[in-house]
């Protein structure tokens, strides 16, 4: 009996931090902020264990039965909390971070109690230590194997609707195991078997219905049309239309309309690029979705362009959709552009190459883990990579909306060594939004566009690097790696704006 219930530990323990591990990952992809949302949700979770166990020592008598209960009790619960609380997301009801908080405790109570009660039926056969030893290391590896698999093959594959069914499935499936172990020696249980099936029934029937579900939720999510959706193991991937306007959104923050992209794009490209005529080697840093690479293959001399993207599912998907082919001109099926698909900083590492010119087209630095490409350390590290000559342009959020993230950005760049040339253009989806040229001395000004622009002129463009009194510099300090005051700032700023 001991090895069957020490089996039941570890796949309890997987259970209840992979409950653990969803909910803090669906609400880093709903609310941002993965730092504070796996902070909270973990402590909150770890919190309400403590009471579970503390609550324990009140079941009293009958423990084969009390422990079924709440295995199927958490397999039902933790089951359809990401359901559930992606649905109540959706629906704006204005209390997800209630239910989120409610929910956690709800779990975290049920999986607090399962521990001590195996340990109390296992006392009888095994000598304490070796009880407490035995539990506790199968605990540790059950934790450790849904670690490994949760980002590598759950949260891609399955997402986190179904990952949580599964779990609480395999939760429903340790109450079934108990009800066999126990069932000669407690015929009270064989009541259970009835409330076992239900609950299997349940959680299958969700893990079928969950892909209708989640379209369900998102079609609340958003005014348009779903074209395309899909999760990586990096962000949730979701592409709209409404007549001729398609557009992109990762983890539900708009990344473009393709009514207007081509304002932020020729604004991003052109007025660093058309002011080296010598540049023959391009890199991007970002920018899976191809539009600054059909910009920049506007240049006859560009010989090559590398593109470093951290995820597959971008430059995928953008490489190989008709309809957003057509949108980035087929960009990235060309012959004089390279896709790798990296984390840019750890490229940056492993690489010696220089470039003449260098696009950060970064997502809004909203977290820690996209702070660390707008920091000093990550923009030296880009400093050794400029030719001579070379320069780099930076998206930096925008000067209206985020003044102070904003300046930041110019100051850390200057932090870093470079001279910079701080600018602006409006996109009517975004707002004023704002960049940042640099280099080794002062950026030049171009003398001329490439033909067929649909924005940018010579003429408009020194407006672009004046900036009105509500957008003008404030004092702002350097991004750095060990204090991302730039992150707390974004955060700040846009929520303001968004309120």
């Amino acid at each position: 009996m001991q090895h069957a219930l020490l089996v039941s530990v570890f796949v309890i323990a997987s259970c209840g931090l992979a409950y653990e591990l969803v909910t803090a990952a669906l609400a880093s992809y709903l609310l941002g902020d993965s730092i504070t949302q796996f902070s909270t949700v973990i402590g909150a979770y770890l919190f309400a264990m403590g009471l579970g166990s503390w609550l324990s020592r009140h079941i009293q008598g009958d423990l084969a039965r009390r422990f079924v209960q709440i295995e199927l009790a958490v397999g039902v619960l933790g089951g359809f909390v990401p359901m559930g609380l992606f649905l109540a997301f959706a629906a704006q009801t204005g209390s997800f971070r209630l239910l989120l908080y409610l929910a956690v405790l709800a779990v975290g109570v049920l999986v607090g109690l399962e521990i001590p009660l195996v340990m109390r039926i296992l006392k009888r056969e095994v000598r304490f230590k070796d009880l407490v030893s035995r539990v506790l290391a199968v605990d540790y590896l059950g934790a450790l194997a849904v670690s490994v698999l949760f980002p590598v093959l759950l949260a891609p594959h399955l997402g986190m609707m179904r990952t949580g069914l599964l779990f609480g499935l395999l939760n429903a499936g340790v109450a079934f195991y108990a009800l066999r172990l126990f069932g000669e020696q407690h015929r009270r249980l064989s009541g259970l078997y009835g409330a076992t099936l239900a609950c299997f029934c349940l959680l299958l029937g969700g893990f079928a219905v969950a892909g209708k579900v989640s379209d369900i939720a998102e079609s609340w999510l958003y005014a348009d049309t779903i074209i395309h959706a899909e999760s990586s193991p990096y962000q949730r991937i979701v592409v709209t239309r409404w007549r001729d306007d398609i557009r992109l959104f990762l983890n539900q923050n708009l990344q473009f309309s393709s009514r207007d992209e081509y304002r932020y794009h020729e604004a991003l490209v052109h007025p660093g690029l058309a002011a080296l005529p010598q540049a023959r080697k391009i890199l991007i840093l970002g920018g899976g979705d191809g539009f600054a690479a059909r910009e920049i293959l506007r240049y006859p001399q560009v010989q090559s362009i590398t593109l470093v993207d951290l995820d597959p599912a971008m430059t995928r998907l953008f490489s190989s959709a008709p309809l957003l082919q057509r949108l980035n001109g087929n960009a990235l099926n060309d012959a004089r552009l390279t896709i790798v698909n990296d984390d840019a900083a750890r490229w940056l590492e492993e690489h010696a190459d220089v470039f003449d010119f260098v696009v950060a087209d970064f997502p809004d630095p909203s977290n820690f883990s996209l702070g660390k490409l707008y920091s000093t350390g990550f923009y030296r590290l880009l400093k050794r990579h400029l030719a001579p000559g070379g320069r780099v342009v930076v998206q930096s959020t925008s000067p209206y909306y985020a003044r102070r993230s904003f300046w930041i950005i110019v100051a850390t760049l200057e932090a870093a060594g470079f001279k910079t040339a701080p600018y602006h253009a409006l996109v009517p989806s975004f707002g004023e939004w704002g960049y940042v040229l640099a280099g080794g001395e002062t950026p030049a000004m171009p003398t001329a566009y490439p033909v067929g622009l649909r924005f940018l002129t010579v003429e408009n463009t020194p407006d672009l690097f004046r900036f009105p009194a509500d957008m003008s510099r404030v004092p702002a300090a350097p991004n750095r790696l060990n204090d991302q005051g730039l992150v707390r700032a974004f955060e700040e700023e846009w929520q303001e704006a968004i309120h």
